[in-house]
């Protein structure tokens, strides 16, 4: 990133994703290292299309990424910003909490859904939407979910300081992706993800489901897992669930 950077707080919006998509799409100049929250959102967007619930207490936040020359490919910056939510998870949560990453780029806390990540491109630019729960767990159906203040009531509440963590941290990882390319950040994600081995059902297309054992990632960031027959399938675009979640 360059320059530092700057947060705009706005009391409630649709979407931050969609403010900034809209900016880009009429040609402002949204700098990287710009912020958008809103304290609430009135349509605030998740992975395949589903709604985000945005509760007050809660972040909601979107920042740009700009593409540059030699970057790696800008799909994989769904696992730096999954890597940067895990950060500010494990600096804002006591030591022993557990948390894990679940492909593309779940964050979990002792397997409960606690943060969403959307991402949304507009030429060359990608803009990063990012919730976490911090005081409230929006109910999701078949789904665990909690908070920063539930697991550790350490901040308080406090949304601008997990703000701030994570700003630090995705200006870091977006650092390394840089410098050291794909293969080190998708070793760092699968080193913050749950164990290889770990059983995993991906939902493909909306009906076929694939069961097997995390085996880790291919070199583009796809997900291999070992079926019962012992073959490893590659999956490149899926919903998947963990079999121990519940």
């Amino acid at each position: 990133m360059t320059g530092a950077p700057v947060i705009e707080v706005v009391e409630e919006t649709g979407s931050t994703n969609a403010d900034l998509l809209t900016r880009l799409g009429r040609g402002e100049c949204v700098p990287e290292g710009y912020w958008l929250r809103a304290r609430s959102q009135t349509g605030g967007r998740g992975r395949l299309g589903r709604k985000w619930e945005s509760p007050t207490g809660n972040l909601f936040c979107s920042t740009v990424i700009a593409l540059r020359d030699g970057d790696p490919p800008a799909h994989s910056l769904s696992f730096v910003a999954g890597l940067a939510v895990f950060d500010t998870l494990r600096r804002s949560l006591f030591t022993t909490t557990k948390v894990e990453l679940k492909w593309p780029n779940d964050a979990l806390v002792h397997g409960a859904k606690i943060a969403g990540i959307l991402l949304e491109r507009v030429g060359d630019h990608v803009v990063a939407g990012i919730g976490i729960n911090v005081c409230t767990a929006p109910e999701i159906p078949g789904r665990k979910t909690t908070t920063i203040t539930y697991e550790n009531g350490k901040h308080g509440g406090n949304v601008s300081l997990v703000l701030s963590i994570l700003v630090d941290e995705l200006a870091k990882r977006l650092r390394h992706w840089r410098e050291f390319g794909l293969i080190a950040t998708l070793d760092a994600w699968t080193a913050a993800a749950h164990p290889i081995g770990t059983m995993l059902t991906v939902t493909i297309d909306g009906d076929e489901a694939v069961t097997g054992s995390f085996v880790g990632l291919d070199e583009t960031g796809a997900l291999l897992l070992r079926l019962a027959n012992g073959a490893v399938r590659t999956i490149h675009a899926g919903d998947v669930s963990m079999i121990s979640e519940g």
